[in-house]
């Protein structure tokens, strides 16, 4: 089975080897992670589905939820259904066009969601700083071009990711040792010089997280600034607690992301498994973690899905 798996007459496939060294237990990996994939699908779902049916939540904020939940579904969707059926089916071969498009959908969903979480650093500051105006700045019409705009920036940032590797040559060696086409470890197999690669692909992670966490603690500082000025205690918490989701959705999905772009990068003293299983725990925790974050610390979703729940 090793040797059938091992090769194939496709010069354009790759082989996805899943978690090298880790075979035998595919099929244990696999149930803690079809569960996240199941919980990611059924909490943004519904997240969606009660947004959308109730008109009192039609406002810029559950907006933005949405805009998060479906950058959620996304990535999950690029990477969990092909990593389930080489732990379940043992279907490890890819074409170079599903392998180039994988990367570009995972990427870009992973861009477009930093792009999104400093789009709600915005409109915290503007609810806290600036309650008076709210509903003037942030309409639901500047919220959706300011989601346009999200997609626009991570379909021009990521898109020449794979635009470069599909000008790569790619020798005998088409094996993969990830669950999924991950830029890096795609560039990692070509038998070309892939400097340029390398270096945009540093370039690009690191000025999207640099610029992102940059806006995002501007946003913060500013908040911290009008709610020190208030002399209630009380409405210190008020207003801070209105900001406690974002910030554990923050810590959530950028600690992950950097912990494992830096691991994957530098961590040559760290076995191949550890990196991959932390790569796949990114695309795994995050988005099962957001939409019950933000059910349970926003009151006014906590009711609706709720209601919802206890009519099923």
């Amino acid at each position: 089975m090793a040797a059938f798996n091992l090769t194939h007459s496709d010069s354009s496939t790759f082989i996805l080897m899943g978690i090298p060294g880790m075979e035998a237990s595919h099929v244990w990996i696999s149930i803690p992670f079809s569960m996240f994939y199941i919980i990611t699908l059924l909490g943004n779902f519904m997240v969606l589905f009660v947004i959308g049916k109730e008109q009192t939540l039609h406002k810029p904020m559950f907006l933005l939820l949405c805009m998060l939940a479906l950058t959620d579904i996304g990535m999950s969707n690029s990477v969990m259904p092909n990593a389930l059926c080489i732990f379940w089916f043992n279907l490890k071969d890819i074409t170079m066009g599903g392998c180039l498009t994988q990367m570009f959908f995972l990427h870009a969903g992973s861009t477009a969601h930093s792009a999104v979480l400093v789009t709600m650093a915005l409109d915290r500051y503007v609810a806290i700083c600036k309650p008076l105006r709210y509903a003037s700045i942030l309409t639901n019409a500047r919220i959706a071009n300011l989601g346009l705009l999200c997609l626009m920036r991570a379909v021009l940032l990521i898109l020449p990711l794979p635009l470069l590797l599909s000008r790569q040559p790619f020798c005998n060696n088409r094996i993969i040792p990830h669950t999924y086409c991950d830029h890096i470890a795609v560039a990692k197999i070509s038998c070309g010089d892939i400097t340029v690669n390398n270096m945009y692909g540093l370039v690009t992670g690191f000025l999207i997280i640099g610029l992102d966490l940059m806006l995002i603690a501007l946003s913060y500082g500013l908040i911290m600034r009008a709610v020190l000025r208030i002399s209630s205690e009380k409405s210190h918490q008020k207003a801070l607690s209105t900001c406690t989701a974002h910030i554990c959705v923050m810590l959530t999905s950028y600690t992950s992301y950097l912990f494992a772009i830096l691991t994957h990068r530098f961590g040559q003293s760290i076995p191949p498994h550890v990196l991959i299983i932390l790569a796949n725990l990114y695309t795994a925790i995050p988005p099962m973690i957001n939409p019950i974050i933000y059910g349970v610390k926003t009151k006014e979703l906590r009711e609706k899905l709720g209601k919802y729940i206890c009519r099923m």
